[in-house]
């Protein structure tokens, strides 16, 4: 039995993705496609997300859906996903973001110190994963989001996957520098990878304006007090933060963070905490907190830190 109907379009529309009058959907699988096949037939898959991007058109709500499978579509070289409108949607099981089996990876035979820019406005962005495993000394990440008004739902940023750009303090797992962007149930960090530098696993910079964090989960593995999950260098008016978890690991919760969020805009920026958002393994929310505000019933420095239950 087929995976999805023959009719992509009717495929699409059951998932809500917007529609036009002449939008196309593009096949990709990275096991058994092919790039000169024409990636509209289910019979005829493509093989990487590139080249299927390459045929898309912008405004025209064109749509790339990647196959899950064990292997991944390992980048050659960075994709811009640069058309506005155009949507990328993983064949995947409706996970949280970290598990998505529906990949694209960067390796150390390319060693990119990025996987992919969205800078296209208006884009759905669901059930994928980005990995980097590069091992080349400079700053890397995973994800650069510079494009606006774009959903990521369901969504796996990896950044820093080999030790090396890990010790770095320039590298990190997402970037943003687009404005009114919504993330919701994105995992963001890795924590099978110690961060032996003080970097972060979000990273919003200038343009960074009104994005918010829904059911998010951002997480490191780190020995380094000053590693942080949160950096925060650029931008203006607010960003959201809701219903979200911040974690990092330490070998037998001997090291904590001291802070999640090192945030250098002082009073341009606030920082908005909706809902019940949690610390594991950080002692604090940030040095400054005079743009933090939560709504928890001690918004004090013990809101939202996390302790071990009495017996």
């Amino acid at each position: 039995m087929s995976l999805f109907p023959r009719n992509f379009n009717e495929y699409i529309a059951g998932m809500g993705i917007p529609r036009s009058a002449d939008s196309q959907v593009y096949l990709v699988d990275p096991d058994d496609g092919d790039d000169n096949f024409s990636g509209t037939n289910i019979d005829k898959p493509m093989k990487t997300v590139a080249a299927a991007e390459d045929k898309t058109v912008a405004d025209n709500h064109d749509v790339v859906l990647v196959i899950s499978n064990d292997s991944s579509d390992v980048l050659g070289a960075q994709i811009a996903w640069d058309k506005d409108f155009t949507h990328l949607v993983g064949l995947s099981s409706n996970l949280f973001g970290m598990g998505q089996r529906s990949r694209i990876t960067g390796g150390i035979a390319t060693d990119l110190t990025h996987l992919i820019d969205f800078s296209g406005k208006g884009c759905i962005i669901r059930n994928i994963q980005f990995a980097n495993f590069t091992d080349a000394n400079v700053d890397s990440g995973a994800v650069i989001v510079s494009g606006d008004r774009n959903e990521f739902s369901n969504v796996f940023h990896a950044g820093m996957g080999h030790a090396t750009p890990a010790a770095r303090a320039g590298s990190f797992s997402l970037k943003v520098t687009g404005e009114e962007n919504l993330f919701h149930r994105n995992t963001i960090g890795l924590d099978t990878i110690v961060r032996a530098a003080a970097n972060p696993e979000l990273w919003l910079s200038a343009g960074a304006v009104r994005n918010s964090f829904v059911d998010c989960h951002l997480q490191s593995a780190s020995e380094t007090a000053g590693k942080f999950l949160v950096k925060i260098d650029g931008g203006d008016r607010w960003t959201i933060f809701e219903n979200s978890l911040f974690t990092n690991f330490s070998v037998n919760h001997v090291n904590t963070l001291t802070n999640a969020f090192n945030d250098s805009l002082g009073s341009t920026h606030d920082i908005y905490f909706k809902g019940k958002n949690l610390l594991a393994g950080i002692d604090g929310w940030g040095d400054v907190v005079t743009s933090m505000w939560f709504a928890d019933s001690v918004p004090a420095a013990g809101a939202g830190i996390s302790i071990n239950p009495t017996g």
